[in-house]
């Protein structure tokens, strides 16, 4: 059964780990992340972009996947389905659809603007017992056409937004979507810490999870950094492990060709990739 992903992250935090959300494009992406999941006793959140949202058949294709895989696999650790820089109306759709978690991203909009339809999202949500996620201050980089110069987020602007009932918050501290490039400063800590400060016990969002170095994600943790997301990780060693089964010539030989056969090297490495993340978020044997 899908969970809220309030109660998970509260603990999160008060235990100095974070909770994975790995975005998921189909059935084999879902299978892998809940799989691995279950076999670290670790907590688990799925994110879904609007755009996976179209790719994968609607909100109601994606709700029916994952409470099925969650019986017919027999998962028994908490999972929140989340949507991930969700649209005002996306938001609204995604609560209709069955999600248990929504993240609202007005960080696009003028601050009260914002600040006025965050608040619609939290009372609509929490009537039906669904977390709300905001933003304060863009994620650089680019997501489902969504790009973000990678402002970093005002503390007081944090604090406002936190106090409206929302149950964990996303703040831009100089991080991005995709692949960090060379020249890449770093997370600005000293932001996080002033954020940390402004909102109190708000477990906080590490967006662009991808690539962060390991010294960094655990300071960001120790900053109140609960939830922290990957996508970019699985994508590209999910590629990888592809195009060297199809290399090596295997979906030639026999029954290769078979999707059960020529996915399944990727589907191992998502596995391998969200274990190694769950490990150094700290949240294996949480759930």
């Amino acid at each position: 059964m899908l969970v809220s992903a309030r109660e998970m992250l509260v603990k999160a935090r008060e235990g100095k780990y974070a909770v994975g959300q790995f975005n998921i494009n189909n059935l084999e992406w879902t299978k892998a992340i809940l799989l691995t999941a279950q076999e670290n006793n670790s907590p688990v959140i799925l994110g879904v972009s609007e755009g996976a949202g179209k790719y994968m058949g609607g909100y109601d294709t994606i709700v029916g996947m994952v409470n099925g895989l969650i019986k017919g696999l027999n998962i028994t650790v908490p999972v929140a389905l989340h949507l991930d820089h969700g649209s005002y109306e996306g938001a609204k759709q995604t609560i209709e659809a069955g999600f248990s978690s929504v993240m609202f991203d007005g960080s696009h909009y003028p601050f009260e603007e914002n600040v006025a339809k965050t608040k619609e999202i939290v009372e609509i949500a929490h009537s039906k017992g669904i977390s709300v996620e905001a933003e304060v201050g863009s994620i650089g980089g680019e997501e489902d056409g969504v790009v973000g110069a990678g402002e970093v987020a005002d503390p007081q602007e944090c604090k406002a937004i936190s106090e409206l009932g929302i149950d964990f918050l996303a703040a831009g501290i100089g991080n991005i979507h995709g692949k960090y490039p060379e020249n890449w400063t770093g997370l600005n800590f000293e932001v996080l810490g002033k954020i940390n400060q402004a909102t109190g016990s708000m477990p906080l969002v590490l967006h662009g999870g991808s690539g962060i170095p390991e010294e960094m994600i655990k300071e960001a943790i120790s900053l109140g950094v609960a939830k922290i997301n990957v996508n970019t990780e699985c994508q590209v060693v999910f590629a990888e492990a592809t195009r060297k089964y199809i290399e090596e010539g295997k979906d030639l030989q026999g029954k290769g060709f078979d999707p059960r056969k020529l996915l399944a090297p990727g589907v191992d490495a998502i596995k391998a990739c969200v274990k190694e993340k769950m490990e150094l978020f700290g949240s294996v044997n949480q759930a």
